[in-house]
């Protein structure tokens, strides 16, 4: 058996000083490799065409093309490429929108350097480190989940709707977990054993082919396949989704 295969990573920040104290720390650790660094947006999208990185460490603040629209266009063309988006500061709104572009995590850009290891780790191991700013900040998932259902409801998410793989107790479940729902709780709202509820999660991850379940719901949510506002209406919790009418 050869290598462990190391973690490719790409620096973007316009601030010299900051991209090499990044690159001392990483260079150290035995299963990281920095593959090249930019200072700017456009660059950092010509590295990405070139490197096809495991992970790319993004400022927000970048000049010309900031870190978002960078991180709209990488993600667009690269999907599985991890972003993890630094900022200055941790901002509400800054994290609303990494989670829009899909990055898989937010930090400021004062983190320690064990810390930002570990999330590099993490999210090249395909967890989605996004969502535990969102779930400690329940006014941001709430706006989230606002967000994604407007957006489900302004496009023509028919087809989406019409292959959703879920079954309608999985939609249902999926729905109490985007409410904060622990297992045993969704287990007394739906009546069923709290082993029951794991194996549909289970279920869930692997059709969905995601690692956890907020990851799960936040899937879900984007194709329409269950929807969420500020609040659920009786009439919301009691109406069987679409997609599973007829299967």
């Amino acid at each position: 058996m050869g290598p462990k295969t190391k973690i490719r990573i790409l620096i973007i920040d316009d601030h010299p000083l900051f991209r090499q104290g990044v690159r001392w720390s990483l260079e150290e650790e035995v299963d990281m490799e920095v593959i090249g660094e930019a200072g700017n947006g456009r660059e950092a999208i010509k590295l990405t065409d070139k490197f096809l990185p495991d992970v790319i460490l993004l400022d927000i603040n970048l000049p010309g093309l900031n870190g978002l629209e960078v991180a709209r266009v990488i993600k667009r063309h690269y999907p599985h490429i991890n972003l993890i988006v630094l900022s200055v500061y941790e901002d509400d709104d800054q994290l609303f929108q990494a989670i829009k572009v899909g990055a898989s995590a937010y930090s400021s850009k004062d983190v320690q350097p064990s810390e930002l290891i570990r999330t590099i780790r993490e999210v090249a191991s395909g967890h989605y480190l996004i969502n535990e700013r969102v779930l400690a900040k329940p006014h941001v998932a709430t706006r989230v989940l606002h967000q994604f259902r407007e957006l489900a409801a302004s496009e023509d998410d028919q087809e989406n709707t019409l292959f959703a793989p879920l079954t309608s107790r999985e939609i249902e479940i999926l729905d109490c977990i985007a409410r904060g729902l622990a297992n045993k709780e969704i287990a007394n709202e739906l009546s069923i054993s709290s082993q029951t509820v794991k194996n549909h999660i289970t279920s869930i991850l692997r059709k969905l082919q995601v690692n956890d379940r907020t990851m799960a719901v936040m899937y879900a949510i984007q194709k329409g396949w269950i929807k969420m506002g500020y609040e659920h209406t009786s009439e919301e919790l009691g109406e069987q989704p679409e997609a599973d009418k007829g299967t």
